[in-house]
């Protein structure tokens, strides 16, 4: 075999191994990323009015789930979340919570978190960081969550504080804090399937 023979079978030995190594991380890609079902995950909300504490939820958003506990740094959470389905089982109020004053849905239908800097807290606990925006403003917001994942699903379950000022949530008379709170509880139960 000529030395100009050899140079076509390297090249073809380099493509071989560069393939292997794309298809590895599709796959390490594919085992990472979940579908989230809707009917069975619920991201709620607690807040505080009147010295009373409400509990409220969204009934329409969506959360594209990658997430490995081996592997964290590739790890990767966005939601988007529809500010007009806001319940709180109270349709007065929600009209106010969807108000120019509070969520102003027809400026700003959506909110949006995403998280890629993952820590894990031993056994199925870990905590984020990611960003939220809101009305057209976007802060830091950390949660804590477990990640249990079992027959052929999983269930990603955690907890968040905001203050819903940071975000602009509460324009004049609804600054007032001592009418409603400043501090808002996240909470989210996310039943999630391995993507086909």
């Amino acid at each position: 075999m000529t030395a100009s023979s050899r140079v076509p079978h390297r090249l073809a030995g380099r493509l071989v191994v560069g393939l292997s190594a794309s298809l590895a991380a599709m796959l390490a890609f594919a085992a990472a990323q979940w579908s989230m079902q809707p009917k069975e995950s619920k991201l709620t909300f607690v807040g505080e009015q009147a010295g009373a504490q409400f509990e409220g939820g969204f009934d329409k958003f969506t959360a594209d789930i990658r997430f490995d506990p081996a592997d964290l740094a590739a790890s990767r959470f966005d939601v988007k979340i529809d500010t007009a389905s806001v319940n709180t089982q109270d349709g007065e109020r929600d009209d106010t919570i969807k108000s120019a004053d509070l969520f102003d849905v027809k400026r700003f239908p959506t909110a949006h978190y995403v998280a890629d800097k993952f820590t894990s807290k031993g056994g199925n606990k870990y905590s984020a960081t990611g960003k939220l925006t809101l009305r057209n403003v976007t802060k830091d917001v950390p949660i804590e969550f477990t990640f249990e994942n079992k027959d052929g699903g999983a269930w990603l379950k955690g907890a968040a504080k905001i203050k819903r000022l940071d975000f602009g949530v509460g324009q004049g008379e609804w600054k007032d804090t001592s009418t409603v709170g400043n501090d808002v509880q996240v909470r989210f139960a996310l039943r999630l399937k391995g993507a086909s």
